[in-house]
């Protein structure tokens, strides 16, 4: 009888039933002395004691200002030392942080608040180019007359509070400072009162999903979600007190928030922010300067710093571990990360956002060969199948659609029972969408995305197979592939290449390197030379954009609606 793709995961660590404020307390008391969160464009160093000193007087200032467990509270901002205050005081009274993309303009920023109900927005003053605090009052004008904190904005009815970070004052704006100073012994005294009734099942926080297609859609996530999630992370890179984790993901995701913030805060290590959005040189810097032993991102990410000019001047001796995660991790860049960064101990993490987000990892002990070409095991406490397009679970080493159930699973998307119950079976499976195979040891190779495989005249076609295939040409640094219309095949491939510098390799020297060594219906029939590709800010790949620009340059979409 053949093994079927079906993975549970244990563990001898039992999940952890409590909230995020109390755990944090704990590790604040246990580890006082140590450092907690270095933010090296704030000049910002807290121990675990002075960390806890700082969350606690911005919870209570929340409470002054009328904040109540279950309201929504939304962050605006890339990451600063504020960020992290804001998540860890939100978690202590019960609000539920609602992290909104700072990519975001006027029109997505009142959809999220909105959609959530949002009570209070915490937002920075400019976000590169982007003058926030001009897009807000024109979002609600009623700033300019109503008092702090009674603001009544026809446009945004739920909104009352907006908090500014940083030294900026606005008309209808309390600073966030001001709110930390706020809060007297009545607001103490609530806050070491709900620490005893707040519940780990409770919604803590909501994360729009990253949009590469329709609308974002608000998943819920609860502290036992994030908490465990979290720890079962650093278990796997195996963190301790004695680690320095750099963090250039964003923290409005999961990757930053769970995967960064929460690993350190279980495990007692120190969270080291390099700048406010992702610079390689920053991180390359950092690095080096604060002697950090791990560090995270997603694949662009590890390119970028790979490919900067002044990579090899940079010691990074001191890295040991670390996840690439996000989006399908190549192979060579894997590898790259291995030789060239001492990631010896290097993981592979994947999952979404609706899962809190990690199920599938690798470990630092597995074999190298695993590690650079899969996403490792199911993690503890969860459990993976892999389904036909008729719901049967395939036998191991078939191609399936991956559904995760577990302590992971979000509560829900916010206000969306209809999408909820599509995303979420009867059963508390979620349908991730993604397409993996799961062999006969139980790792997991992620093959693509449901809506990115390539029907080709009859043929099944992954991208990411593709993909891989294309980066062990010397000269490919980055490439996306994607079907585009054709009225012989149904679907032909497309190749987006970025050129590493220096190379001068052709179009026809890319069809013909694919030619000698792959079959001849998985040989792109366009390839396209590109400075950059269109990305989500957490590094993923927007292919649909690609295929329309594609679509519009060379006449086909007229083609596919013929």
């Amino acid at each position: 009888m053949r093994t079927l793709s079906y993975v549970s995961g244990s563990s001898s660590h039992p999940l952890i039933g409590e909230t995020i404020g109390n755990l944090f307390d704990r590790s604040a008391e246990k580890w006082s002395e140590r450092e907690a969160l270095v933010v090296r464009q704030q000049n910002v160093r807290y121990t675990y004691a002075e960390l806890k000193q700082r969350v606690d007087a911005l919870a209570m200032g929340l409470l002054k200002l009328g904040l109540q467990p279950g309201d929504r509270i939304g962050i605006w901002s890339p990451n600063n030392t504020e960020w992290v205050l804001l998540q860890f005081a939100s978690a202590k009274i019960g609000l539920i942080l609602v992290c909104i993309n700072p990519a975001y303009r006027s029109y997505e920023l009142s959809y999220a608040l909105k959609k959530v109900g949002c009570k209070a927005l915490v937002m920075t003053p400019r976000f590169r180019s982007t003058d926030y605090v001009k897009m807000m009052h024109e979002l609600a004008p009623e700033l300019e007359r109503d008092e702090i904190g009674a603001l009544l904005a026809v446009g945004l009815p739920d909104l009352r509070c907006v908090i500014l970070i940083g030294d900026e004052r606005s008309k209808g704006m309390i600073g966030f400072d001001e709110v930390c100073t706020l809060g007297g012994a009545a607001e103490r005294t609530r806050m070491e009162e709900l620490a005893g009734t707040l519940q780990f099942d409770d919604p803590i926080n909501i994360q729009f999903t990253s949009g590469t297609t329709g609308s974002p859609k608000g998943a819920t996530l609860t502290h036992h979600n994030l908490l465990n999630n979290g720890f079962f992370v650093g278990e796997a890179m195996r963190m301790s007190e004695q680690d320095r984790l750099c963090i250039p993901v964003p923290l409005y995701h999961c990757f930053g928030l769970t995967m960064s913030n929460l690993n350190c805060i279980i495990h007692g290590s120190t969270m080291v922010f390099p700048s406010e959005w992702f610079d390689p040189l920053a991180v390359l810097e950092t690095v080096e300067a604060e002697r950090c032993t791990a560090i995270q991102g997603v694949p662009a990410m590890f390119i970028a710093e790979l490919e900067h000019p002044e990579f090899k001047r940079f010691n990074l001796k001191s890295l040991r571990t670390g996840i690439m995660a996000g989006a399908p991790c190549p192979i060579e860049v894997m590898r790259r990360c291995v030789e060239q960064m001492n990631l010896r101990e290097i993981t592979i993490a994947y999952g979404m956002t609706e899962t809190s987000p990690v199920s599938f990892q690798s470990a630092v002990d597995d074999p190298m060969e695993r590690r650079v070409s899969t996403v490792g095991r199911i993690q503890p406490h969860i459990e993976v199948k892999l389904i036909d397009s008729n719901g049967h679970v395939v036998p191991r080493g078939t191609a399936g659609e991956i559904l995760t159930r577990g302590y992971c699973v979000m509560l829900g998307y916010w206000g969306d029972p209809q999408l909820t119950s599509e995303a979420v079976d009867a059963a508390g499976w979620m349908h991730t969408g993604d397409m993996g195979v799961i062999d006969e040891e139980g790792f997991c190779n992620i093959v693509g995305r449901i809506k990115d495989m390539v029907i080709r005249g009859g043929e099944n076609i992954y991208p990411r197979e593709i993909e891989e295939f294309l980066y062990s040409h010397p000269a490919v640094e980055s490439v996306q592939v994607f079907g585009v219309p054709d009225p012989k095949y149904g679907e032909v491939l497309c190749a987006w290449i970025k050129r590493r510098t220096g190379t001068t390799i052709d179009e026809e020297g890319i069809k013909s390197y694919c030619k000698e060594r792959i079959a001849h219906y998985k040989v792109p029939r366009y390839v396209m030379f590109v400075e950059d590709f269109p990305m989500t800010v957490t590094g993923k790949a927007q292919k649909y954009l690609m295929r329309k620009q594609v679509m519009e340059k060379l006449g086909l979409a007229t083609q596919e609606t013929a």
